[in-house]
């Protein structure tokens, strides 16, 4: 691609070799390019927080701070405008229909090879989508997971970082530090949460959370309170 364009791309991952694998990919494909670098989900919310006017977002699914499809929905919910390609070591075809359909422009397998990795992010810059071949993105998810995944997706961003960090087990006091909001707030989140979720206790959105994975990410029962 060399139409002069500036481009402002984020790499979400928390493996620095891998980044730098990106990194490489896209500087070789972009002449005017800025890129920022985030290792954990936190980072990721603080530096769009900061700027949110970014091209292209290049999202790990697993990161500390967050876990499966998680941190794509945020970011779906709080940057529409921004395509997001995930970025995983997960290749299973259900893990990449379920990536697409929470919103992602496409999804690279990280054994992609470099060229091959700058064809897929060119196409989605360019407006296109791009997933590995052979994939069939028409199979979709069965009855129930398909009901859950859309209760999920009427979660707005901050219902979805509370979700997050009720999967990580935190405590309300934890989350609302961590946001800087107070503890009622954060009540009235999870109250929404298991509203939207169709569930009575935070233990029960967590699962329900969980079962929207491919199990390969494992879930831990938060603590109440």
């Amino acid at each position: 691609m060399t139409d002069g364009t500036h481009y402002r791309l984020l790499i979400a991952d928390d493996h620095p070799l891998f980044r730098g694998a990106l990194r490489e990919a896209v500087v070789g494909l972009l002449q005017r390019l800025d890129i920022a670098e985030a290792g954990t989900f936190n980072e990721v919310a603080d530096l769009l927080e900061r700027d949110g006017e970014v091209d292209l977002i290049l999202l790990d699914l697993t990161m500390p701070g967050v876990r499966g499809f998680s941190g794509l929905l945020y970011l779906r919910a709080q940057y529409p405008s921004v395509p997001v390609i995930v970025v995983s070591a997960n290749d299973d075809p259900a893990a990449i229909r379920r990536c697409m359909e929470f919103g992602a422009s496409g999804f690279i397998p990280k054994t992609l090879g470099v060229e091959a990795m700058r064809a897929a992010i060119s196409r989605i810059l360019n407006g296109g989508v791009w997933t590995p071949p052979g994939i069939d993105l028409a199979a979709g998810s069965d009855t129930e997971t398909a009901a859950l995944m859309a209760r999920m997706a009427t979660l707005t961003p901050q219902q979805v970082r509370v979700l997050m960090m009720l999967s990580e087990g935190l405590l309300n006091k934890q989350i609302a530090y961590q946001l800087d909001v107070s503890e009622a707030t954060v009540k009235a989140h999870v109250s929404a949460i298991l509203q939207k979720l169709g569930v009575e206790s935070r233990t029960q959105a967590v699962i329900a959370a969980a079962k929207i994975e491919t199990g390969q990410w494992s879930q831990q029962a938060p603590a109440e309170g």
